[in-house]
């Protein structure tokens, strides 16, 4: 499972025209199931997305999660995290969960960063998006449950 994190003074996501999710100061969360995973990597990783102290503190050191700075997040699906190049300048995609199952370990992920006590607004799952985002830093981390 991946995400890519950015910290955000302000995120949104568009849907034909509409806004489906917005956030002030927080994480745009671009997330991947991947195949093989299932509900404790979705745990895990929420766990590690909402303790990672990427905000600053009084004395300006990033020493502060999400949740101890008061943001929110943003969670926008991203199957594309999963590309392989290996084989060219095409990327493929089978390494990405199937559509049932990524979705669940979205809906999933989403939840456990909830209970975490992190403020959740989504894109749409299969959805073409518009993702706006002003980068705060700029502060850009890569999180993948296979490594990290």
């Amino acid at each position: 499972m991946k995400a890519l994190l950015q910290r955000v003074s302000e995120a949104s996501v568009q849907v034909d025209g509409r806004t489906v999710g917005e956030i002030g100061r927080g994480l745009l969360v671009l997330f991947c199931a991947e195949a093989g995973d299932g509900e404790a990597e979705a745990d895990r990783l929420a766990g590690k997305v909402a303790k990672v102290r990427i905000f600053a503190d009084e004395a300006g050191k990033m020493n502060r999660s999400v949740v101890d700075a008061g943001g929110a997040a943003l969670v926008v699906s991203q199957f594309t995290l999963a590309a392989d190049l290996s084989r060219g300048n095409r990327p493929g995609f089978s390494g990405a969960a199937p559509p049932e199952l990524a979705r669940a370990l979205y809906d999933r992920f989403c939840e456990a960063m909830a209970a975490a006590g992190v403020a959740v607004e989504t894109g749409e799952f299969q959805a073409e998006m518009a993702v706006r985002l002003v980068n705060d830093g700029p502060v850009t981390i890569w999180m993948d449950t296979r490594r990290d």
